[in-house]
């Protein structure tokens, strides 16, 4: 069948492109039709919308908001609202795909969807913020909601957003529609163990992997690139459960210690110096962030950004086993070379899908109207991650492919049966 080349949405090292790559290496092995592979590319619905605001200043401006359900086949589209300067179609498009891989690889009844506005929320009062969100989520009025589009916090937005949100929205249905958003402040009916629980999931694949691998937590060693939400939980967890973490990374550089970082060390000092690590006394800082990648560990978390492993540094990654906290670590480019040299990756659709599937816990527990404990949570998001880790691991010995590309044919398979269950068009 023809397989048709994605787009290119800003250059060849892309991490969205490189999704679709390994999307069409999943749906050749699957032997996909060409109906259901276009209608598993293609997006379900796209709204875009001008949002005019009142400036602080008196002054109207005008702000472009989107939102794109990529699917609606296993359940209501599920994904982030991100407001950030460079927000656009082609990128919100392609994240709302990734959604809806992520929610089917760990078996929850979502589809993928993703929403954004551009603007710069560094440069907005939080009044601007406020009237912003209200005006979004009045112009979305018929896209969201319990039962079609669940959105959540991403990029510059947060549990206040989050709780804007959900009161414009109730306001407009003229009764409290708490299920309609997750990632809300626990009081408006938020989740417990939802701050960690992207982290966590980072933590119960990587031990997962360590077990496969025959690696013993207790003598192994790990480096985390990233300290933000999901780096340093990641971190926090893996040293509770043995491992040695020499090395982890944040915005102001990369710290090194080869005896182990105390990791509730670096969280509090991070907290009460600006959010940084700068200065960090607990560890030696390393000429060169980029370095913190390429030492000889057993496990290597990338959680920061996109795209920090490419066919530039690949050849030099020495750790035996790559756990992806953030979207998109590992380029396309950088998969083939990874696999050869026989490193384990469990992918970012599987790794960091922990957030994911305590958001579902947080709209389940709304619609019951019923607030489960933190060890409830926290026990069946662990065992939905092993169970899905379980699940790509026997697919990728099943058909002799790595991790990466067996989390997309458990993800497409699931989608593709589904649609054609529910008797396609």
């Amino acid at each position: 069948m023809a397989y048709i080349e994605p787009a290119p949405i800003k250059d060849k090292e892309n991490p969205l492109e490189s999704m679709m790559e390994r999307f069409n290496i999943a749906a050749e092995k699957l032997g996909l039709s060409d109906e259901v592979y276009n209608v598993l590319k293609n997006p379900a619905k796209q709204v875009i919308v001008s949002l005019p605001i009142t400036m602080d200043s008196g002054k109207i401006q005008v702000f472009e908001g989107i939102r794109v359900i990529h699917s609606n086949i296993l359940g209501p589209a599920k994904g982030g609202i991100r407001f950030a300067p460079d927000v656009h179609i082609d990128e919100v498009r392609a994240l709302a795909a990734w959604m809806t891989w992520k929610c089917a690889v760990v078996d929850i009844p979502y589809g993928g969807g993703k929403g954004g506005v551009r603007c710069n929320p560094r440069e907005m009062s939080p009044g601007e913020i406020e009237r912003l969100m209200r005006a979004y989520t009045l112009a979305m009025i018929d896209v969201f909601g319990p039962d079609k589009d669940i959105p959540a916090p991403d990029m510059g937005t947060g549990p206040r957003e989050m709780a804007w949100l959900m009161d414009e929205y109730s306001k407009a249905k003229g009764t409290t529609v708490n299920a309609v958003v997750t990632g809300k402040p626990l009081v408006l009916g938020g989740s417990l163990g939802r701050t960690e629980a992207t982290g966590r999931g980072v933590m119960v694949s990587a031990l997962s992997a360590m077990e496969k691998l025959k690696i013993n937590p207790f003598q192994a060693t790990c480096a985390v690139q990233g300290f933000g939400n999901v780096g340093s939980w990641a971190a926090l967890l893996l040293e509770e459960r043995g491992l040695k973490i020499i090395s982890v990374s944040d915005i102001s550089g990369a710290y090194h210690n080869a005896q182990g970082i105390n990791i509730r060390e670096a969280i509090n000092y991070r907290d009460s110096n600006k959010g940084t690590l700068e200065g960090f006394p607990g560890a030696d800082k390393l000429a060169d962030p980029a370095e913190l990648l390429e030492l000889a560990v057993d496990v290597l978390v990338p959680a920061a950004v996109e795209d920090v492993i490419t066919k530039k540094n690949v050849d030099n990654i020495k750790a035996k086993l790559i756990v992806e906290g953030a979207n998109g670590p590992t380029s396309f480019n950088a998969d083939k070379i990874i696999n050869e040299k026989g490193i384990m990756v469990v992918p970012d659709i599987l790794a960091n899908a922990g957030g994911v599937t305590v958001s579902y816990f947080e709209w389940v527990q709304n619609r019951l109207g019923y607030k489960w404990t933190a060890e409830r949570v926290n026990r069946r998001s662990d065992r939905i991650m092993k169970e899905a880790f379980d699940q790509v691991y026997k697919t990728s010995i099943k058909h002799e492919v790595p991790m990466r590309i067996a989390a997309y044919i458990v993800a497409i398979d699931k989608v593709a049966q589904t649609y054609q269950f529910r008797g396609g068009f």
